[in-house]
C-alpha cells in the first residue's frame, strides 16, 4: 500500500493480507470506498481504526488475531453479512455486542475461543442482542434457542407472544364431531367416492352435488371457537359489594365452526 498508485485502485472489492503473517497494523483502507471483502486473519492485530471509512464492507475475517477490543470499530458496517472474530482476545461479552446491534444484515458470526465465550449464556445473550443471525460459532440458531433467549432476557414479551396464539388443526375423521361436546349441531354424513381424498396425487372423482364437494372441503379445515359474552349483564365490583348477594352464572354463547 505505501508503493502502489492508489487513486487506481478504488474499485477493489477484494483485499488479502492474510498472506503476510504477523502484521500487527494496516494502512487506512478509506481510499477503497467499495471494498466488500476484507481478509486479514492469522495476523496480530490490535486495532482496527483503518476500517472506520469502509462502509461497504459485507464479509470480514479478523479470526486469529489479538484483538481485545472491537467498540467503535465496527458499528458502521450496516451492511456486513459474515463477521468472524474467534480466536481473539475479546472479554467483554455486553460491550462487544453492543458494537454489533446496528448490522442488522449479520447473518453469520463467531466469536468462540474468545474469553466472553465464558460468560453463562453466552449464546442465548448474543441470540436474543442480534436477531438477525442465523449461524453463529458455525452452529445454526434453532427457533427453540430464540424463544429460550426470549425468556431470558424479556420475560414480559414472552409472556406476551405466547398469550397470542391460533387454533391448531384438529384431525378428526370426516364425520364425527370435533372440540366441545357443547356443539349441539348435528354432523352431517357423507360417504367419500374412492380417490378424492385431499393430499395425495390420485384423480380426483367429480362430484354430482357441487354442494357435497363444499362440504367435503370445509370438514378438513381447521376448527374454530368463539366465544361471546354480554358484558352489559355483567356487574361492575362496584354493583356486586352494594347488592351483596351470590353472583349469577353469567350467559355465554360458544360457537364452532370451520
Amino acid at each position: 500500500l505505501s508503493i502502489i498508485n492508489i487513486k487506481k485502485f478504488v474499485t477493489v472489492l477484494f483485499f488479502f493480507s492474510s498472506s503476510t503473517r504477523g502484521q500487527r497494523s494496516i494502512p487506512s483502507l478509506s481510499q477503497f470506498h467499495r471494498l466488500r471483502y476484507l481478509w486479514i486473519n492469522n495476523n496480530k492485530i490490535q486495532d482496527l481504526t483503518f476500517l472506520i471509512k469502509n462502509y461497504c464492507l459485507t464479509e470480514l475475517y479478523l479470526n486469529n488475531n489479538e484483538l481485545t477490543d472491537i467498540a467503535g470499530a465496527l458499528k458502521h458496517l450496516c451492511v456486513l453479512r459474515i463477521l468472524l472474530l474467534h480466536n481473539n482476545q475479546l472479554k467483554k461479552l455486553g460491550k462487544t455486542v453492543k458494537e454489533l446491534k446496528g448490522m442488522i444484515s449479520l447473518q453469520t458470526l463467531n466469536l468462540f475461543h474468545n474469553p466472553l465465550a465464558q460468560d453463562p449464556d453466552y449464546r442465548l445473550y448474543v441470540i436474543y442482542c442480534l436477531p438477525s443471525v442465523q449461524l453463529l460459532d458455525r452452529q445454526s440458531v434453532t427457533q427453540r434457542e430464540r424463544a429460550s433467549a426470549l425468556r431470558l432476557y424479556n420475560r414480559k414479551r414472552s409472556c406476551v407472544v405466547q398469550s397470542i396464539a391460533f387454533g391448531k388443526r384438529v384431525n378428526t375423521p370426516l364425520g364425527t364431531a370435533a372440540g366441545s361436546s357443547r356443539c349441539t349441531q348435528p354432523v352431517r354424513r357423507l360417504m367419500m367416492p374412492s380417490g378424492c381424498e385431499f393430499g395425495d396425487r390420485t384423480i380426483k372423482v367429480p362430484y354430482e352435488n357441487p354442494e357435497d364437494a363444499v362440504f367435503l372441503r370445509a370438514m378438513t379445515r381447521s376448527l374454530m371457537e368463539f366465544s361471546f359474552v354480554d358484558w352489559n349483564k355483567v356487574p361492575t365490583c362496584q354493583e356486586r359489594r352494594l347488592e351483596n348477594k351470590a353472583e349469577a352464572a353469567h350467559e355465554k354463547l360458544t360457537v364452532q365452526f370451520r
